[in-house]
């Protein structure tokens, strides 16, 4: 199984994708540790450096990276999807 996707804690929402990544390839996410965490099918195509979902998020939902809040899901957000600017909002400025 190849590892195309770093998580910085197990527990994480996302993770990171450590190469350009192609929809519909099947993915092991690992920690920085290399432990596996998780195999996923790719729903979009995933630029390297990106975040991917490792589960599915509920709009609203607090996305944790770091193992803490990085931000709020905007909309639904399905496993194995892209998660950006485009369906994640920072927490960093919110009050």
């Amino acid at each position: 199984m190849k590892y195309g996707i770093l998580m910085h804690e197990p527990n994480d929402d996302v993770g990171v994708a450590v190469t350009d990544l192609t929809a519909g390839a099947e993915v092991g996410a690992a920690t920085l540790e290399g432990q596996p965490v998780a195999t996923l099918v790719l729903r979009e195509d995933i630029p390297l450096g990106h975040k991917v979902a490792l589960r599915d998020l509920k709009a609203g939902q607090k996305v944790l990276e770091y193992g803490r809040p990085i931000g709020a899901a905007t909309q639904d957000i399905a496993r194995g999807a892209h998660v950006h600017v485009h369906n994640l909002k920072t927490l960093r400025w919110s009050k």
